[in-house]
């Protein structure tokens, strides 16, 4: 039997070649923009509110001159830290009714949270930008992030500005942000994490070598 290391991780096969520059990079040359985008309620709309809402998403789609990519991202809510600020609260109070009360409250929260399965909802808009070789293969060079993020930043203005007219807020996820939201879906087990730095993540998905 070979003695050799084998150094392949599941890190190969991830699609995720870098984050820099407040843009992903994938394998294959495929470089994205992230965008983070409110929700609106449509339901609690009035009919006229509701009409206004469609003719303006509708405008958004017209306008498009470029293909984009609608992700809604579900996932159990997580109110560990509002329960851990209930508890602290409660160790305040010195009157042992408004204590009792307070412990009613946190309870039936988590009794809630727990068994209608409240999902948290997230939505995004991935513009991208593929860089074409003849050879089929694509060196991720300083020079070519700077030509994606020339063709990219345009688009990504006009989607938020469309989107301002439905009145929706949308904002481009900084490169921590994108760590974030790729780390917790490779690892949507991994609870109670905090990071500040891409080296906190302790993984080559984030800590790419740039060719210059």
């Amino acid at each position: 039997m070979s003695d050799s290391i084998i150094v392949a991780t599941t890190q190969d096969h991830l699609e995720v070649e870098t984050i820099q520059d407040d843009v992903v990079v994938l394998r294959g040359g495929l470089i994205s923009v992230v965008i983070q985008t409110s929700a609106i309620n449509f339901g609690l709309l009035s009919e006229e509110e509701q009409d206004a809402t469609i003719y303006a998403y509708a405008g958004l789609l017209n306008s498009l001159s470029f293909p984009v990519q609608i992700v809604i991202k579900s996932e159990k809510k997580d109110i560990s830290s509002y329960l851990e600020l209930l508890v602290a609260q409660e160790k305040k109070l010195k009157d042992e009714t408004m204590k009792t009360r307070m412990s009613q409250y946190r309870n039936f929260i988590e009794t809630t949270i727990q068994e209608q399965n409240v999902l948290d909802k997230k939505f995004y808009i991935i513009v991208s930008y593929q860089m074409v070789t003849l050879s089929g293969k694509v060196e991720i060079t300083e020079e070519l992030l700077s030509r994606a993020k020339a063709d990219l930043e345009p688009k990504r203005d006009h989607i938020i500005k469309q989107l301002t007219r439905i009145g929706l807020t949308a904002q481009q996820l900084n490169s921590q942000n994108l760590m974030k939201l790729f780390h917790g879906y490779y690892n949507s087990t991994v609870k109670g994490q905090k990071f500040t730095t891409a080296a906190d993540y302790e993984t080559p998905v984030v800590a790419p070598n740039i060719a210059k």
